[in-house]
C-alpha cells in the first residue's frame, strides 16, 4: 500500500479540481462512460486527500507514554 506524501497535497488538489471540471464537461457533452471513469478517479483523489489529512493529524499529535517509576521497573526480592 502506498502512502501519499503530504507535501504533494497542493498538486493533488489541483488534480481533483481538474477532474471535477472534466466530469462537468463529460456530463454536458453526454459522454457517460468517460464521466463514470472520471468519477472513479475523483473518488480515489478524495480518498488520498483524506489519507494525507489523517497522516498530518497523527504526526501533529503527541502521545504521552509517561515515565515509569523505579518501583515499576525494578525487580523486588524480599525474604519472607
Amino acid at each position: 500500500m502506498l502512502r501519499p506524501d503530504p507535501a504533494g497535497r497542493p498538486r493533488l488538489i489541483e488534480i481533483r479540481d481538474n477532474l471535477i471540471d472534466r466530469i462537468a464537461e463529460a456530463k454536458r457533452e453526454g459522454w457517460l462512460g468517460e464521466g463514470e471513469g472520471l468519477e472513479t478517479s475523483l473518488a480515489g483523489a478524495n480518498d488520498k486527500l483524506v489519507q494525507m489529512d489523517a497522516a498530518t493529524a497523527r504526526a501533529a499529535s503527541a502521545v504521552d507514554l509517561g515515565m515509569p517509576t523505579f518501583n515499576q521497573i525494578a525487580g523486588r526480592a524480599t525474604d519472607t
